[in-house]
C-alpha cells in the first residue's frame, strides 16, 4: 500500500448500529493512522514491518479492543469496534490490518480457555505489541473441513506430545505465541480436537517452509516433531479445541468483512479522485456516463455490503444472538463486492492500475486473499443455506 497513510470518512457512523463510544474508536485510530506510524513502515521487510506495526499499535492502545486483558472475558470483545479497526486499518495499510486482526486471533483462545497463569504470561504481551501471536489451525487436507485434520497431540504423564503440520499459518515463523489446535482423540471428527499453546522454542517445534503470496504477508508452514509441552498448556477441556476454535472465529468473523469494505472504500475513493482529475475528450473522466455507471454501482455495492458486516457485528454484540449465517452472508458479499469494486477501479485506472506501486494494483493483490481465507465464499453459501434450511 501507498506509504502515505490515509484517514477513512466514516459517514456510516450515525447508522444505527452504533453508539458514542464507536466515535471515540474511530477518534482513536484516526489519530494512530495521523500520527506517521505507518509511513516509516518498510513493506519490503514484511516480517519487520508485522513486528514494527504491532508494537506501533501496541504502545498506541489501538489493540487494546482485539486482545482481552489477562483478568477480562473474551466473550466481551465489541465485534463493532474490532470491525471499525478493521475497515479504518485496511483503508490505510493491508498490512496493519493483518497485523491487528491476527493479535485478536491469535490470543483470543487463550483469554478463552486459559489458565490464570498462562493468561498472565501470554495476554499482556500481545496486547501491548510486544509479542506476535498466531492462530494454527489449518492444514495441508483439512482447511474448510477442520475435522479431517491430523496433527496430533497425545498425553504422557504430566506433558502433551505434539506431531504433525500445520500450514497457511499467519504470522507462521515470527509469532513468540501459536495458539495450536492438535487431535487428541476424545471423540471422533471435531469432538477429538483440543487446543495448546506453544511457543517457538519448545524443542520439537519448527518451520517447514515459508510460504510467498500475491499480498506478501508472514505465513508459514510449522512442523511438529516428538514437540513436548507440559499439559498445563492445553486450553480449555480436552477435547473442547473446536468449540474454542469457534468461539474465537465467532468473535472475529464478522471483521473480515471489515477488512474487505476498507479495501473497497479505499479503491472507490481512489476512483472518485481519478475521475475527476483525468482529463479526456475535452472533459473528465467521471462527466463520462460509462464512469458515472460504474461509480454509482461501486458506492452502492458497498454501503449495501457495510450494512450487512455491522448487522452482524451488532447482533453479537447488542442482540447477543448466534451470528452464523449473518456473519457469512457478510463475510461472503462483503469480499466479492470488494474484488469487484477493485477490479472497476484498476479498470478506470487503465495502465496506471496495474502499475506496481499504485494504490489501486495493491488492492487488487489484497483483497484475492480475503474470498479465501477464515472460509471461502463458496463454504459461506454453504453455511447460509444449511442454516436457512434448519426445522424453525
Amino acid at each position: 500500500m501507498s506509504s502515505t497513510a490515509k484517514v477513512i470518512r466514516r459517514e456510516w457512523l450515525d447508522w444505527p448500529f452504533f453508539e458514542p463510544r464507536h466515535h471515540e474508536v474511530g477518534e482513536a485510530l484516526d489519530r494512530f493512522v495521523q500520527s506517521g506510524a505507518l509511513d516509516t513502515i518498510d513493506h519490503t521487510d514484511v516480517d519487520g514491518a508485522c513486528r514494527k506495526l504491532v508494537r506501533a499499535m501496541g504502545e498506541a492502545g489501538v489493540l487494546d479492543c482485539a486482545v482481552a486483558a489477562p483478568d477480562g472475558d473474551a466473550t466481551t470483545i465489541d465485534s463493532r469496534s474490532i470491525c471499525l479497526s478493521r475497515e479504518s486499518l485496511a483503508y490505510a495499510d493491508g498490512l496493519a490490518d493483518f497485523a491487528f486482526a491476527m493479535q485478536g486471533l491469535g490470543s483470543g483462545a487463550i483469554a478463552l480457555g486459559g489458565s490464570a497463569d498462562l493468561r498472565m504470561a501470554v495476554l499482556p504481551k500481545v496486547r501491548s505489541g510486544e509479542w506476535l501471536a498466531a492462530f494454527a489451525l489449518s492444514e495441508k487436507e483439512a482447511g474448510s473441513d477442520v475435522a479431517a485434520m491430523s496433527c496430533t497431540a497425545r498425553a504422557d504423564g504430566d506433558d502433551y506430545v505434539i506431531d504433525g503440520e500445520k500450514t497457511w499459518i499467519s504470522n507462521g515463523g515470527i509469532a513468540d505465541v501459536y495458539t495450536l489446535f492438535a487431535r487428541t482423540g476424545e471423540a471422533p471428527g471435531a469432538r477429538g480436537i483440543s487446543a495448546f499453546v506453544v511457543f517457538p522454542d519448545d524443542a520439537g517445534f519448527g518451520i517447514a517452509d515459508r510460504i510467498d503470496v500475491i499480498a506478501p504477508h508472514p505465513l508459514a508452514t510449522l512442523r511438529f516433531t516428538n514437540c513436548r509441552i507440559p499439559a498445563s498448556r492445553r486450553l480449555g477441556a480436552p477435547g473442547g479445541g473446536f468449540k474454542l476454535a469457534m468461539q474465537t472465529l465467532d468473535i472475529f468473523r464478522a471483521s473480515v468483512a471489515a477488512a474487505a469494505l476498507g479495501f473497497a472504500r479505499r479503491a472507490l475513493d481512489e476512483a472518485l479522485s481519478h475521475a475527476r482529475n483525468r482529463h479526456m475528450f475535452g472533459a473528465t473522466l467521471g462527466d463520462l456516463q460509462l464512469t458515472q455507471a460504474a461509480l454509482g454501482d461501486m458506492a452502492t455495492e458497498t454501503d449495501a455490503a457495510a450494512l450487512l458486516t455491522y448487522r452482524a457485528a451488532w447482533r453479537r454484540d447488542v442482540q447477543k444472538l448466534p451470528t452464523t449465517r449473518e456473519a457469512a452472508m457478510a463475510k461472503l458479499t462483503a469480499t466479492e463486492t470488494a474484488q469487484r469494486v477493485i477490479d472497476r477501479a484498476v479498470q478506470m485506472f487503465g495502465g496506471r492500475g496495474v502499475r506496481k506501486g499504485e494504490i489501486v494494483e495493491s488492492l487488487y493483490r489484497e483483497i484475492r486473499a480475503l474470498r479465501i481465507y477464515e472460509g471461502a465464499t463458496e463454504v459461506q453459501k454453504l453455511i447460509v443455506a444449511r442454516d436457512l434450511l434448519k426445522p424453525r
